[in-house]
């Protein structure tokens, strides 16, 4: 009894000068439960991370946390029933990955706390209100998908100087995709250099598209931020090697799949920076208390593999610039 009351006091005092001892937390947050919403695939990693972060602040699975993870591998045409799967194991905070997920999060709840990670711009996604504070039950990491899509068009020139049409598939349904075209244009117009935008809502449309595109009548094919076009990706990789030419993209996961360019940040990256988020809230911070974040690095990547089969040497001071080559 003695010890518990000299404890207690210690905790009385340290509470009144506004700190808290770890151990007093760590009793706290037993059995912690995370909920993680993703569309898994490329973006695999985010959840990943999300949870190698969680693991560096000390929380360990079965011990302090419960982590329930709803994988739509994609598009789910369901997306609202899996929304509610999750929400049913009532997590104390979800972890949403992608613009459109954290949009069907936020659908489904405003009072559990999200926290995303993978979004665009997410005032143009109306997840937030505003920047930097949501004052809502949203916070996380936007990847600003769509303001780089004008940093990576002026990489793919550097690469490949003489390209001057490029096919942009653009998911209609999805914000990201939508808002990092605009952002696009404006780029494009300065080097002079012709957008070929194709509207897809869905798979069959996706492959329409890229049939009735003539052979040669691009010089390039640019991803834009979707998680529609991520899921068929490989319809992109083997009509970028079939025409021989550059496939840029915004993500690094798929230059492992066939692109030949990408700049942006790491996907496993983003996530062990949510993880600090998560940690925040299940400690008592409110959400909209949690500034935004953006990535903490962009990486530059290149797959010379790719490069080879599409016949395209990659000037040097390239290869000296970036962060990873795919051999």
């Amino acid at each position: 009894m003695k010890t518990y009351s000299m404890r207690l006091a210690i905790v009385l005092v340290v509470i009144c000068m506004g700190v808290a001892p770890a151990w007093l937390f760590s009793a706290q947050l037993d059995n912690a439960r995370i909920g993680v919403f993703t569309p898994g695939l490329t973006l695999t990693p985010v959840g990943n991370g999300m949870a190698e972060g969680l693991v560096r602040l000390g929380y360990v699975e079965g011990k302090n946390i419960t982590i329930t993870v709803e994988d739509t591998k994609g598009i789910s045409a369901d997306l609202v029933a899996r929304t509610a799967k999750v929400l049913s194991a009532k997590p104390e905070v979800l972890f949403a990955v992608s613009t459109i997920h954290a949009q069907a999060a936020k659908r489904a709840t405003s009072t559990v706390p999200i926290v995303f990670a993978w979004v665009g711009d997410p005032v143009q996604a109306e997840l937030i209100d505003r920047y930097p504070y949501s004052k809502s039950n949203l916070t996380g990491v936007t990847a600003i998908g769509d303001s780089l899509s004008g940093k990576r068009l002026e990489v793919l020139l550097e690469i490949a100087p003489n390209v001057k049409r490029i096919m942009v598939l653009v998911a209609a349904k999805e914000s990201v995709s939508v808002s990092s075209f605009r952002s696009l244009e404006a780029t494009a117009q300065k080097f002079g250099v012709q957008l070929v935008r194709r509207d897809v809502t869905d798979n069959d449309d996706l492959v329409k598209a890229l049939d009735e595109t003539p052979r040669g009548s691009m010089d390039a094919i640019f991803h834009v931020p979707s998680t529609l076009i991520r899921t068929n990706f490989d319809l992109l990789v083997q009509r970028a090697r079939k025409d021989k030419i550059p496939l840029a993209v915004h993500e690094e996961a798929l230059l492992d799949r066939g692109a030949l360019v990408s700049y942006g940040p790491n996907s496993r990256l983003v996530g062990v920076q949510a993880a600090a988020f998560v940690d925040k809230i299940l400690k008592g911070t409110r959400p909209g208390e949690i500034m935004i974040e953006t990535p903490d690095r962009f990486f530059l990547a290149i797959n010379q593999m790719t490069a080879k089969q599409i016949g395209m040497k990659i000037p040097p001071e390239i290869l000296g610039r970036a962060d990873r080559l795919v051999q």
